[in-house]
């Protein structure tokens, strides 16, 4: 049964739906309350129902599948292309119905657990970028004082004690007691990091495949947990380089005339999970006991940050193959394509 296609433009209050009605061929764009949205959606026979993946996104899109809809979710610089006129929200909804028709990588529609792995990346992800803010807030406030400290953690824990000693004489005791504040405050952040890190090792000892991908040299706890999080379905992509290519990790093209330019990375998809792959492979590169044949014949010929994103690739393609074909990881594994015999007929 063909299922009658539907875009929605998803909004905190009013949602916007666009449809062509199969039989009558009317033109529908009206707007839905969010309290009767699911219950306009549960009187339908089964849709294609297409949503841009942002703010919300994943709910709706596990609440239409329960009702028996499928969901097609979509980055919003796709869907970009086809607005038309001026920017609102039938407008948008019009979008995201031609787009849905146009063939596209999806967004996965993760589960609610794969959802809270992420949820406690990000807040991991605000707590570190919160503790590097207050340590080069402290820096620069110290040095209106004269007092310069070398970067880093390390750095200030060893020097500011002194400096805060030496300052106490010249400076007001409320500026004095607010900066010690703030670096005692250093420590309640990195008790939540750690804390945040402990849940993640507890959830990944439980489950499978990310036990299964974390033996890849270069990937760890946080490599491991947010891969499987933010895959969703191995299945969902038909190879490793697919992979690799919707996190951004192989070149970009550019090209006229038939004449095609091979670019940096296109650096699309998730930028937390690459930067992750990115570190990973450098901590490889720098202090595995043995790096490889592969890597040691690379670095002869191609310049450190060209290696350290071809070994990027490298293991978001291993990490495919262990979670699409349920293996475990094997060194120095090789992958060879079945020798095809072709039969001459006399």
């Amino acid at each position: 049964m063909k299922r009658t296609i539907v875009g929605v433009d998803i909004a905190k209050n009013v949602m916007q739906v666009h449809w062509v009605d199969p039989d009558s061929g009317e033109i529908v764009n009206k707007p839905v309350k969010r309290a009767a949205f699911l219950e306009y959606f549960a009187n339908r026979r089964p849709c294609l129902v297409g949503m841009e993946s942002c703010g919300g996104s994943q709910h709706w899109a596990r609440r239409l599948i329960e009702m028996g809809h499928q969901v097609k979710l979509m980055p919003a610089r796709f869907v970009k292309a086809f607005v038309t006129g001026n920017k609102n929200d039938s407008a948008d909804a019009r979008a995201i119905w031609m787009a849905t028709q146009m063939p596209s990588k999806e967004v996965a529609v993760k589960t609610e657990a794969q959802q809270a792995i992420l949820a406690l990346h990000r807040m991991r992800q605000q707590l570190v970028k919160f503790r590097t803010m207050q340590i080069n807030s402290l820096r620069g406030l110290l040095t209106e004082y004269g007092e310069v400290m070398g970067t880093g953690r390390p750095a200030l824990d060893r020097a500011i004690a002194g400096v805060l000693e030496r300052l106490s004489g010249r400076l007001p005791t409320i500026l004095i007691d607010t900066l010690r504040e703030q670096w005692n405050g250093l420590n309640t952040l990195d008790q939540q990091i750690a804390q945040i890190e402990h849940r993640l090792q507890v959830w990944m000892k439980e489950d499978e495949a990310a036990r299964a991908i974390a033996a890849i040299p270069g990937v760890g706890l946080l490599t491991a947990t947010a891969a499987v999080a933010t895959m969703g379905h191995a299945k969902s992509f038909r190879s490793g380089r697919e992979f690799s290519a919707w996190l951004g990790l192989v070149p970009g093209q550019t090209g006229s005339g038939g004449k095609i330019e091979l670019l940096g990375i296109s650096k699309r998809g998730d930028t937390y999970l690459r930067t992750l792959l990115i570190h990973g492979a450098r901590s490889v590169i720098f202090h595995a006991k043995e790096s490889g044949a592969w890597i040691e014949q690379l670095q002869k010929r191609r310049p450190l940050n060209v290696v350290v994103v071809a070994l990027a690739n490298k293991m978001a393609r291993t990490i495919w193959a262990i979670l699409a074909h349920q293996k475990p990881y094997e060194k120095g594994y090789v992958s060879v394509r079945p020798i095809q015999t072709v039969s001459v007929l006399r």
